[in-house]
C-alpha cells in the first residue's frame, strides 16, 4: 500500500465518502443559488440575508464585522455587499444604543420574504445534505 505523507492510503471506502459529500455539498450550494436568482438575489445576497436572519444569538441582526468573520471575506468587500443589498431595499441599518460606531444590520419585510422563499424551497435538498452529514459518522477515517 502507498504511503500518503508517512500514513497508510486511505480505505476505497473513505474516497467514495469523501467524493459522495463534495458531490452532495456542491449539489446543495448550485441548488440554493438557483433558488436565490429565482427570488432576484446574487448567491452573495442570499448568503448575506441568511447570515443575518440566522443569527448565532438569535437576534436576527448582525454587524458588518461580524458578517465579515461568518463569510470569511474582508471588511470592505462585505460593507460594498451590504451597501448594494441595502440599495436594493433588503435590509436596513440601525444604530446601536450601547456604541455608535455600531450600526446593525436587519432584514426589511422584502429581503425577509425573498430569504423565506429561498429557504422554504431549498428544505428538501438541506435535508438530503443532513442525512448525507449523519451517514458519514459511520464512514472511517
Amino acid at each position: 500500500m502507498p504511503e500518503v505523507a508517512g500514513v497508510g492510503e486511505p480505505a476505497p471506502e473513505v474516497y467514495r465518502a469523501a467524493a459522495d459529500l463534495r458531490t452532495a455539498l456542491r449539489t446543495f450550494a448550485r441548488r440554493s443559488e438557483q433558488l436565490a436568482r429565482e427570488q432576484g438575489l446574487t448567491p452573495q445576497q442570499y448568503m448575506l440575508l441568511l447570515l443575518i436572519k440566522g443569527a448565532p444569538d438569535g437576534g436576527e441582526r448582525s454587524t458588518v464585522t461580524d458578517l465579515a468573520r461568518r463569510l470569511q471575506l474582508g471588511q470592505s468587500t462585505v460593507t460594498e455587499l451590504v451597501q448594494r443589498a441595502e440599495d436594493a431595499g433588503l435590509l436596513q441599518r440601525s444604530a446601536s444604543g450601547a456604541d455608535a460606531r455600531v450600526s446593525w444590520l436587519s432584514l426589511t419585510p422584502e429581503g425577509s420574504r425573498r430569504l423565506a422563499a429561498v429557504v422554504v424551497n431549498v428544505g428538501p435538498e438541506r435535508r438530503r445534505l443532513v442525512d448525507m452529514l449523519s451517514s458519514l459518522e459511520n464512514t472511517p477515517d
